[in-house]
C-alpha cells in the first residue's frame, strides 16, 4: 500500500523502466537534493521533530561520549600533526557536534587549540541546517568529503552517529529456493514490492557468513530481510580520509543470528515521522525518513576488508555507565541551581539513554587504523572495572 506518487518519482521510475531495486528506491527517498527526505533537509530530528536521537535529549550525550574521544585524540602518537581532526560524519542538525566542541573547548583547552572540527555531511538540506547551529562553534570547522579528505588524510577520530543504518539497503526475499532482490515497481498510480531477479552468486557468497546460503525450509517463500552492500564502501572511503586514528560507530545493531531469524519475516526496516514508527517504506516517499539496523557481522566483515583492525564492541548503556553516567546522574541532586522541572528532564534523559528498552540497546564498535597496537589503545567502555 502507499499513498500519492509524488511526480518525480514516477517520471524516474518511467525512465528506469517501471521498477528498480529497492536499495535504489530508497537511497532516492533519503538523498536525492530535491526531494529527499534528507537530502531536501525536511526531517527534523529531536523530541518535536519526527524522531529522537540521543544527542537531542540534552548536552549529557556529548559530555560523556566527548571523554572516549578526548582520551583517543589525546594518546594519538607525538609524530601526530600539530593539527587533529573530530571527524563527524552524518551530523544531522549538527547539535552532538556543537555540544562536543563546547565541551572540549571547556574542559580540554589544550587539546581545542590544535583540534578542528570537520564535518561529512552528503545531503545539502541538512548541511545548511548544520551552519546555521554551529555559528557559535568554539572548534574551526568546516565541511568537506571523504573524497576531498582523502586527498590531504586527517589524523584524529570519526564519529559515526546513527549514520549507517541510513544507508540505503538491499531487500532479499525467499521463494522457496533461491534469494532474490525486493524491487519497487511502478503500477499505475501506486507503488508494490515485488521479488525481481536471483541473486548473483558473488552475492550470494556474502550471505554465506551470515548463514543466509539459502533460504531454506525455515525461511519460506516471502520470508524478506536487508543486506548492506553499501557498508564496504562507505568504510573503505572512511578509511581513506583518515591517515590514522579511530572509529567510532554507534548505531542500532543486531547479532546475524538476530537478524535473520526465522521468525523475523520482514527484517528490521521502519519509516518514521513526527514520533510514528510504520512499516511501509512506500507511504509518502521522500517525507518519512526509511532505516534499517545494522547486522554486527556485515560491518565487522566490512571493516576487516576496508582495512580497519576492530577495538571492540558492547551496548550503549554499558559504554554510558563505564564513562561515568551513573555518577552524572548523582551530581544532578547536588545542583540547587536546576530548577526540579529541569532536574527531572535531564534524569528522564539520563535513563532513557541506558534504558535496554530504548537507546541503552545501540551498540558502540570502535575501530582503528594506521596505528600500532600501543597507540590504538582499548575503549575505555571495554575495559574491566578496576578493584577499589
Amino acid at each position: 500500500m502507499s499513498s500519492e506518487l509524488p511526480a518525480w518519482l514516477r517520471q524516474r521510475l518511467l525512465a528506469a523502466g517501471g521498477s528498480v531495486p529497492f536499495v535504489t528506491y530508497m537511497g532516492w527517498v533519503l538523498h536525492d537534493p530535491q526531494h529527499g527526505a534528507y537530502g531536501s533537509g525536511r526531517l527534523q530530528i529531536g523530541p518535536r521533530g519526527d524522531f529522537v536521537t540521543a544527542p537531542s535529549l540534552g548536552a549529557d550525550f556529548a559530555a560523556l561520549v566527548a571523554l572516549q574521544l578526548v582520551a583517543w585524540l589525546e594518546a594519538l602518537p607525538p609524530s601526530s600533526p600539530e593539527r587533529l581532526s573530530l571527524v563527524e560524519t552524518g551530523p544531522g542538525e549538527g547539535q552532538l557536534a556543537l555540544d562536543l566542541a563546547e565541551w572540549i573547548a571547556a574542559e580540554r583547552p589544550e587539546l581545542a587549540q590544535r583540534l578542528e572540527l570537520v564535518l561529512v555531511e552528503p545531503n545539502p538540506g541538512m548541511a545548511e541546517r548544520q551552519r546555521l547551529q554551529l555559528q557559535t562553534c568554539p572548534l574551526p570547522t568546516r565541511w568537506s568529503s571523504f573524497a576531498d579528505l582523502a586527498a590531504a588524510p586527517v589524523t584524529g577520530v570519526v564519529l559515526a552517529h546513527e549514520v549507517l543504518d541510513a544507508l540505503a539497503v538491499e531487500r532479499i526475499v525467499a521463494d522457496g529456493a533461491l534469494w532474490r532482490r525486493q524491487r519497487v515497481t511502478l503500477h499505475g498510480d501506486s507503488l508494490r514490492l515485488e521479488p525481481g531477479e536471483p541473486l548473483e552468486p558473488s552475492q550470494l557468497a556474502q550471505l554465506v557468513p551470515l548463514g543466509l546460503a539459502e533460504p531454506g525450509p525455515q525461511r519460506p517463500s516471502g520470508w524478506c530481510s536487508e543486506w548492506h552492500p553499501g557498508l564496504e564502501p562507505w568504510l573503505r572511503d572512511c578509511g581513506g580520509a583518515l591517515r590514522c586514528g579511530q572509529l567510532l560507530v554507534i548505531d542500532y545493531a543486531q547479532e546475524a543470528w538476530r537478524y535473520y531469524a526465522p521468525q523475523r519475516s520482514n527484517g528490521t526496516l521502519l519509516a518514521y515521522r513526527a514520533q510514528q514508527a510504520s512499516a511501509d517504506p512506500l507511504q509518502e516517499p521522500g517525507a518519512w525518513d526509511l532505516t534499517a539496523h545494522l547486522c554486527l557481522e556485515s560491518l565487522q566483515l566490512a571493516a576487516a576488508d576496508s582495512g580497519w583492525r576492530p577495538l571492540g564492541q558492547c551496548r550503549q548503556g554499558q559504554a554510558l555507565l563505564a564513562l561515568g553516567l551513573a555518577e552524572r546522574l548523582h551530581r544532578l541532586q547536588q545542583q540547587p541551581e536546576l530548577g526540579l522541572e529541569q532536574l527531572l528532564q535531564r534524569r528522564e534523559a539520563l535513563l532513557r539513554l541506558v534504558d535496554p528498552a530504548a537507546l541503552g540497546d545501540f551498540r558502540w564498535l570502535a575501530f582503528a587504523r594506521g596505528l600500532e597496537a600501543d597507540n590504538a589503545l582499548p575503549p575505555l567502555f571495554a575495559r574491566e572495572p578496576q578493584n577499589t
